[in-house]
């Protein structure tokens, strides 16, 4: 009987330790997760995101550029009559 108090103890023990260590870290988690969402409200708020620089333009604008280009370069070239 004796051995069956000390493994319930001991089960008890092992599972409160283990339930605050898993509070511990999921408050930590949580204060994490907000402060990187206040990073990126900030972030939106002032109109710009880390590691943009405003002279580079976007990978999507780039492709629309290319993309007029090529076109442009296909009008033009029906234009002189070439045959492409």
């Amino acid at each position: 009987m004796a051995t069956i108090t000390s493994d319930l103890a001991s089960n008890l023990m092992i599972s409160a330790v283990a339930l605050t260590a898993l509070t511990i870290m999921s408050l930590a988690a949580l204060r994490g997760w907000r402060d990187w969402i206040q990073l990126k409200r900030e972030e939106l708020a002032a109109g710009h995101s880390i590691g943009h620089d405003a002279a580079v333009p976007h990978a999507g604008s780039r492709i629309e550029i290319a993309d007029l280009k090529e076109r442009l370069r296909k009008l033009e070239a029906i234009a002189a009559g070439v045959d492409l």
